[in-house]
């Protein structure tokens, strides 16, 4: 037990070999780990830069689609009395020359009916059939076991697609069937049945229901123009514009007319340009470093030809270049102010047409995509499977998994070319001791040889 303790690295010897063994350890690890920790590290400020430039990017599409989503840059209709109507706005409203004066006459109403019987709604009525036409289009409606009663009779209307509603309301002694079609004089419908039993609720050639309120059309005029609508609310009139009829008013002109949020347009051409500035940056950050990112320089291409693209079909203003927006030397924006409020004096439509482009027959996302859209088609094509951000990130990704299995494989080796030191120089401490043993008591002989002769 004494000769093993002794035998411990350094004791026997007298030498620090287990200082020895770990500096030499630590001088073949160190390098190696730093290395590869360098490069680990390298690599993540890529994949935080990436992670940065992509949230950029969908942040600043997704908040200037949300601007044109929800009418922030668009043309707001305006109504002088809007207890006759009001108006909203969609894409396509030419805020610059349009004022209309209306007239409403008549509003659209739905054809109602009710019949006169009042029942106990699960009692039986009859079986047998009748017959619910709206605007001319025949439904055949069953009653039989199965849904002989009042009850039964309002589900099946319901069920059968006719587009009328039946409903029941409660009366004194049980309860009163009412039906309502559609909106609009062509919705007009009968109810027929050659069932005796069922012909109180029927309308129609001798039924027993009554008429409460015919189908009627909105009846108005724009600027003198008359028009005629199955629906209170008219969207196919006025381009761009939504109207809603609230009430009749013969001889009650409304005066519509429409104001565009220029102030709004003219901050937001400027936040576009700002925001676009921070996005170029992060990317231009990431792309800079070497390896994968350099595939973002491809972004940043598409990214900087949105200035010159053809973003609607106006003639005369259709691109950023047009309201100001340029590009300085180090790629990133700059607005020019005067060049803005030019083309907002001589055609703000157009300035708003390229945030948000007009929706119609002939106006589409392919002639008219608007700068929204546009921005939309960049990144979905960047950040879709196998778009250079997934590709991007995919190789960042892989090559931080290599690095650490390539860390734990160093350290392995480490900890084996380690263990393989102790053993080294436990071994030759052990043949040290030895050694100086021998030594020791060869020294102890020669000095009992030399008092030997000395006597």
């Amino acid at each position: 037990m004494v000769s093993s303790i002794a035998n411990s690295l350094g004791f026997g010897s007298g030498i620090d070999t287990k200082q020895l063994v770990t500096d030499l350890a630590a001088a073949s690890r160190a390098p190696k780990v730093e290395r590869v920790t360098l490069l680990a590290k390298q690599n993540n400020a890529k994949i935080s830069a990436l992670a940065q430039a992509r949230s950029n990017l969908e942040g600043f599409a997704d908040s200037l689609g949300q601007m044109v989503s929800d009418g922030t840059l668009r043309s707001t209709p305006t109504v002088s009395d809007d207890s006759v109507l009001s108006a909203t706005s969609r894409a396509g409203l030419s805020a610059d020359s349009f004022a209309a004066t209306i007239e409403v006459t008549q509003l659209a109403r739905a054809q109602t009916v009710y019949s006169g019987i009042v029942a106990d709604k699960s009692a039986a009525i009859g079986a047998g059939t009748m017959t619910l036409t709206v605007g001319g289009v025949a439904k055949t409606i069953t009653i039989d076991t199965a849904n002989n009663s009042l009850d039964g009779l309002v589900n099946a209307i319901n069920a059968s697609g006719a587009g009328v509603t039946a409903s029941l309301v409660a009366d004194e002694g049980g309860h009163r069937m009412i039906l309502k079609g559609p909106s609009g004089e062509a919705n007009g419908f009968t109810l027929e049945t050659a069932t005796p039993e069922l012909a109180g609720f029927a309308y129609g050639s001798g039924g027993g229901m009554t008429l409460g309120q015919s189908a009627t059309n909105a009846q108005f005029t724009i600027d003198g123009v008359a028009f005629s609508r199955a629906s209170n609310i008219v969207d196919d009139v006025v381009p761009g514009m939504s109207l809603t009829l609230k009430k009749a008013a013969p001889g009650q002109p409304v005066d519509i007319g429409a104001s565009r949020p220029l102030d709004m347009i003219k901050q937001t051409v400027s936040d576009f340009v700002d925001v676009y500035n921070q996005l170029k940056k992060s990317l231009a950050s990431a792309s800079s470093m070497s390896g994968a990112t350099t595939g973002l320089r491809e972004l940043e291409r598409e990214l900087q030809a949105l200035v010159g693209k053809v973003l609607t079909s106006n003639s005369g203003i259709n691109k950023l270049s047009d309201i100001g927006i340029g590009s300085t030397r180090d790629g990133l924006l700059s607005l020019d102010t005067a060049k803005l409020d030019k083309a907002l004096a001589t055609n703000a439509g157009a300035v708003e047409a390229l945030f948000n482009p007009r929706r119609d027959a002939t106006h589409n996302e392919t002639s008219d995509p608007g700068i929204a859209f546009a921005l939309d088609a960049i990144r979905d094509k960047a950040i879709a499977t196998d778009g250079v951000m997934d590709r991007v990130s995919k190789s960042l990704a892989a090559k931080s998994e290599a690095l650490a299995e390539t860390l734990e494989k160093i350290e392995q080796r480490e900890e084996s070319y380690a263990a393989r030191l102790e053993k080294q120089f436990g071994g030759l401490d052990a043949k040290l001791a030895a050694f100086k043993a021998t030594q020791s008591y060869l020294e102890q002989q020669i000095e009992m040889w030399n008092n030997q002769n000395k006597n």
